[in-house]
Parts: structure tokens; C-alpha cells; sequence
């Protein structure tokens, strides 16, 4: 059985963490929360754990608190991997989070899964299907596809700019040079960007180890805004950029802006590229989950940014690592889980013909964690005098899903799901600018310094472009 300490404390010497912090951790919890075939309460836990770890060594290094004792309960990491369906805004509960084109389909050899939640995505798909007609239903959808094989088509969706994943096995995936290009990256990468400066400000409050720094958040969906998120928790000021005319799905806005301040910004305008250039120049940290090379192609390259601001951290997300023939290539966690190989082993596990996929996204939450504990470690490495400035972190969906395949076969296939209903032990009720809310505590937790979202979520937009 992978035990969550282990796990952790594997991920965190990758990340160069102190030993000693490990022993300041204690997992508390069942060995399994949902039902799966992978340890997904030990992943999702050792996730949290290497993103509090973190928080508590950058807490030192800023002249905080030393010593405090860090916490980590297995239900709460696990169900927190479920946050996007327990948030609740004004009493009314999220509602179903795919559209009417999204989901499984079978093709003349198999499976593919098509992506299409965002208005350009689901356009690619329908073009490459040769279904123009937008109110297309899904049966029509499911006899176009049944004529292809699902590799050809999978390509096709991508040449049309969206986002689909063929079913794969484990083995073909390793077989693949995508899936060696990714399997040999770290699980989290970071890379020196030059010297600079230190941070700004040291904490003002005892208990907010995050207090005075800046983030700059460029991600949407889930992964990345959960990296914010977790950081906000902990006293971040985190602005979220979008660009004009964002479809992202209104409940997973609800669940990831917690804690956060929302601005838009068209990076195609002067005038507005000023105001970003001027948001970078007092950032702390940027995050970048655009598709590899978008940023870059506006201007914003990491080594663009850090000359913006010597001494920044730029963390960035990607779908297949940025790096070989799908270093470019779109990609969303229900995607990767295909792709993989993940999609296919709980296929088999449970004897289904379809494919089954994980009990949560795991791969989005667990690298949001992740990439928040390489973004604080760039950050302590920073502070430091003789390793100062900038840093650029690096995850990857199908790298996370690597890691979870990599832990084995040791979860359990027969335990009880929890159901959607949302604990009351593990509830917080917050107040925003959309009303009162509810959602899924921060979990994690460093002794002195419990995380807590100061705000309720916001609105896309809803903020002016300035920090605080």
C-alpha cells in the first residue's frame, strides 16, 4: 500500500525540501477515501502535504515561525480533490460541470474522450467530425465518431485547434514518444532564472505566513487557479487575470476565486499591456497554465517576465510538458487520464468496457498542490542570500499521472464513494461579492497558522488591475 509519508516525503526530496521538515508531519485518516484502483487518497494527500510543507519552510525562511507542527487528514485531502462539486453560492449547488458534446465516445477501435467546455474547443471538435451546426445533439455527435479510428481522429480535433484524447494503455503510453519525453522530466522542475531581488515584505501577521507576497494568477479551470487558491489561503494577495469574453464554467469560478481578486486584460491592446507589464513588475510570482507557447507568443516569455522584474518566480502548467511532438498540444485532466493509460487500467480493474476514469481530477487538484509547492520553493530559494533570484517551475498533467501510475495498484476498487454531499466538519462559510457561499476547507494545516480564505468568491472582472 502507498503510505502518504512515504509519498511525500519523495515528492519533497525531489523539490530539495529539508529532511528535518518531514519531521514535523503528521497524517491523520483512513488509507482510502474513493474508490479507485490507484492510491488516490494517498496522491491527493501527499500533494497537500508537500504544498504545507512548503508553505511552513518559506514561513521560516521569511523570519516566521519555527518548528510548527503540520497536519494533513486523508478524507480532507482527498474530498478537497472534489472541491468544483461541493461549492454552493446563494444556497443553490453547482450544477452539472460537462456540456452536451463532452464525454466518452466509441470509434471504430476503441474509445476517445472530446474536450469541449469552451466555445472554440467544441467548434475544432465538431469541424473535424464535419458537424457545423452548433446545437448539434449527441447522438448525431456519437455516429460521426463511430466512423473513425480514434487516433486519426484524435489528430483531427487538435489540427482544428481543440482538444481530444485517445484511450490508451499504460504500456502504449510508455511505448510512446510523447510518454518517454514526459516521463523524463521531473515531477516538479525548477530552473534558475538569473539574479534578483529578494521579497518585498516580510510577514505583518504571526499567522499568515503568505502575507506581503504578490501572485499574479494567468490559469483557468481548475489546476492552476487551485495552486492560487491554495496560496490565498495562506495570505497571498493573488490577482487572476483572464482575457476578455472568458467562458470558463461559473461554478468552477465560484470554486477557485476564493481568497482571490479577478481583473481582465487584453494583452493585444498597449494600453492594456502596460497595465500587465506594471502587475509583473511588483509580482512576486507569475502562474501560466496557457497552452505551451501562447504566452510566449504575446511576449511573455519566463525569461521575458523576469526581465520585467528580476528576481520573479514564474510557475508554469502544461498539459504534456511542453517539451516533444505534444509539447504544444492541449490538454485538460479527463484528457490526460485517457491518454495515459490511467482511463484504461480502471477499465480493466473494474471490468467495465468503457473507459473509468479516476473518482476525482486528481491530476488538476494534485498538480495545483504541487505546482504551489514548487512555486513557495522558488520562493524560499529566493530569500535565501546565496541562491537568490528567479525561478521557473515547471509541471505537467500527464507527468502528475505518470507519478500516480507509478505508485502502484494499491488503492481500493470496493470502498463506499462518499457521495456529493459536502461534511459539515470540513465546510466554510464565506460572504463575496455573488453572496453568501459555501465550500471545502483548505486542507492542510501548519500549527499556528490554520489557511483561511479572507473572501467569498468574485465575478471574472470584478476587480481593477492594481495590487493591494
Amino acid at each position: 500500500m502507498a503510505d502518504p509519508q512515504t509519498v511525500a516525503a519523495g515528492v519533497w526530496a525531489g523539490l530539495g525540501g529539508s529532511p528535518r521538515a518531514l519531521e514535523r508531519l503528521t497524517v491523520t485518516g483512513p488509507s482510502h477515501v474513493l474508490p479507485s484502483v490507484f492510491p488516490v487518497t494517498a496522491a491527493a494527500t501527499a500533494a497537500v502535504a508537500v504544498a504545507t510543507l512548503a508553505v511552513s519552510e518559506l514561513w521560516r525562511a521569511r523570519g516566521g515561525e519555527a518548528g510548527g507542527a503540520i497536519a494533513v487528514d486523508t478524507r480532507h485531502a482527498a474530498l478537497a480533490c472534489r472541491s468544483e462539486r461541493f461549492t454552493e453560492v446563494a444556497g443553490r449547488p453547482s450544477g452539472p460541470l460537462w456540456g452536451r458534446v463532452s464525454g466518452d465516445y466509441a470509434t471504430r477501435d476503441g474509445w476517445i474522450r472530446l474536450h469541449a467546455q469552451f466555445r472554440r474547443h467544441r467548434a475544432a471538435a465538431l469541424q473535424a467530425l464535419g458537424l457545423e451546426a452548433d446545437d448539434v445533439d449527441r447522438e448525431a455527435v456519437r455516429s460521426a465518431v463511430a466512423r473513425w479510428s480514434a487516433g486519426p481522429l484524435e489528430d483531427a480535433v487538435h489540427r482544428e485547434g481543440g482538444c481530444a484524447g485517445a484511450l490508451r494503455s499504460v504500456e502504449q503510453w510508455r511505448a510512446s514518444l510523447p510518454g518517454v519525453v514526459v516521463r523524463a522530466q521531473p515531477l516538479v522542475g525548477l530552473t534558475p532564472l538569473g539574479r534578483g531581488n529578494g521579497d518585498r515584505s516580510a510577514p505583518a501577521d504571526p499567522g499568515r505566513p503568505l502575507v506581503g507576497l504578490r501572485i499574479l494568477d494567468l490559469t483557468r479551470v481548475i489546476a492552476g487557479p487551485v495552486a492560487g487558491r491554495f496560496l490565498a489561503a495562506y495570505g497571498a494577495d493573488v490577482l487572476r487575470v483572464d482575457p476578455p469574453g472568458s467562458d470558463d464554467h461559473p461554478d468552477l469560478v465560484t470554486d477557485t476565486t476564493v481568497g482571490k481578486r479577478s481583473t481582465v486584460l487584453d494583452l493585444h491592446q498597449d494600453a492594456e499591456r502596460k497595465r500587465f507589464e506594471s502587475l509583473v513588475r511588483k509580482a512576486d510570482a507569475v502562474l501560466c497554465a496557457y497552452r505551451p507557447g501562447a504566452l510566449e507568443d504575446l511576449g511573455y516569455d519566463p525569461a521575458g517576465l523576469v526581465a520585467l522584474r528580476p528576481g520573479l518566480v514564474v510557475g508554469t502548467l502544461s498539459a504534456y510538458s511542453g517539451a516533444g511532438p505534444w509539447g504544444g498540444r492541449r490538454g485538460f485532466d479527463s484528457l490526460v487520464q485517457m491518454t495515459t493509460g490511467l482511463a484504461d487500467e480502471g477499465r480493466k480493474a473494474s471490468g467495465a468496457e468503457m473507459p473509468v476514469p479516476l473518482p476525482c481530477q486528481l491530476l488538476d487538484h494534485a498538480s495545483g498542490y504541487l505546482l504551489a509547492a514548487g512555486v513557495l520553493a522558488g520562493l524560499a530559494r529566493r530569500s535565501a542570500a546565496s541562491r537568490g533570484g528567479g525561478w521557473l517551475v515547471e509541471l505537467s498533467l500527464a507527468r502528475t499521472a505518470t507519478w500516480v501510475e507509478g505508485l502502484g495498484r494499491t488503492g481500493a476498487l470496493d470502498i463506499a464513494d462518499p457521495g456529493p454531499e459536502l461534511p459539515d466538519d470540513l465546510a466554510v462559510d464565506l460572504h463575496g461579492p455573488l453572496g453568501p457561499s459555501r465550500h471545502i476547507a483548505c486542507p492542510g494545516l501548519i500549527v499556528g497558522a490554520a489557511p483561511r480564505w479572507a473572501s467569498g468568491p468574485v465575478p471574472l472582472g470584478h476587480d481593477d488591475p492594481t495590487w493591494r
